[in-house]
């Protein structure tokens, strides 16, 4: 109550500033913020400048009005109770072993997509080439009109690179999927999964790209998406929309990358040198299809 009378506002323990929902920043305003989100529009508001900070240095400042450091104001001793009370009546316990849950989804709740086991040559076309420093929100965007369909990744991927294309989910369906080609840093920001998952429900059989952000790669490879970084930047110049793209025996290749680290990609006759760095896991995840397939298989195996 004091907290509350002094002008702060108590958020629900989820995702809620963290993608732009709730407390958004005035128009041109300054906010300072202690969670890892400032790039651009991610607080809900196009023009706020965003910095991160301590929770110390967003208190003190909070309370001077101005930027502060906290070293400067001398802070209250810390009160902690002697028992912390712990009410866990609204876990639900997990079924008895044995036993099967019945799983009930409303309208808006889908199957969750699944990548299918690598074999044969993987073809298609690319899809979009895009610039540096594309972020999860460009991949896949997280706003107030599209935050009611996390789990609805259908209705998701019709926005999937939209802030780029707006006809690349429309092509991907046209075309059965394909390639998308990107620069440097692809992925970065967010590391939600709907970034890979989207793509994968629309097809996309691998991404090449100058260099990941080093999560996204990784969810890209938990759902069966290929992370290929070009080995020569150049040949990143020379890919179009719509260039033919092949993979051939992929099995063997990714395989094989656990010790080479490479790749060959068949781009109109042109072999182009693609780095993947996979531990042993990793292409059994890739090879399977996904982390649930490999999971799933790992289990039946045991």
């Amino acid at each position: 109550a004091t907290m509350i009378a002094a002008g702060a506002r108590i958020l629900e323990s989820a995702c809620g500033p963290c993608i732009g929902m709730g407390q958004a920043p005035a128009t041109g305003a300054v906010s300072l913020r202690t969670f890892n989100r400032n790039f651009y529009g991610r607080s809900g508001t196009a023009s706020a400048q965003v910095y991160l900070v301590s929770p110390e240095t967003a208190a003190v400042s909070a309370l001077e009005g101005v930027l502060t450091d906290p070293a400067r104001t001398p802070a209250p001793a810390a009160i902690v109770p002697e028992r912390f009370l712990m009410n866990d009546n609204l876990v639900v316990a997990p079924v008895p072993e044995g036993e099967t849950a019945q799983v009930v989804r409303g309208p808006n709740i889908k199957p969750f997509p699944l990548g299918s086991q690598l074999q044969g040559d993987l073809a298609g076309e690319v899809l979009i080439v895009l610039p540096d420093d594309i972020t999860t929100d460009h991949i896949m965007p997280s706003n107030a009109k599209l935050l009611p369909y996390r789990s609805n990744i259908p209705y998701l991927s019709e926005h999937c690179l939209a802030p780029c294309d707006a006809g690349f989910p429309a092509r991907a369906r046209e075309k059965g999927g394909g390639f998308i080609a990107a620069g440097s840093n692809y992925g970065q920001g967010s590391s939600r999964e709907h970034a890979a998952l989207a793509p994968l429900y629309l097809g996309i059989k691998a991404v090449l790209a100058k260099s990941f952000a080093r999560i996204h790669a990784a969810n890209l490879i938990n759902n069966g998406i290929l992370p290929l970084e070009f080995a020569d930047e150049a040949d990143y110049d020379a890919l179009a929309e719509g260039a033919l793209l092949t993979i051939e025996d992929v099995r063997r290749q990714v395989e094989r990358a656990v010790r080479t680290g490479m790749v060959t990609v068949n781009a109109s006759g042109r072999p182009i040198a693609m780095k993947l760095s996979l531990s042993e896991r990793q292409a059994r995840i890739l090879l399977a299809g996904g982390l649930i397939n490999e999971t799933r298989r790992a289990a039946n195996d045991a």
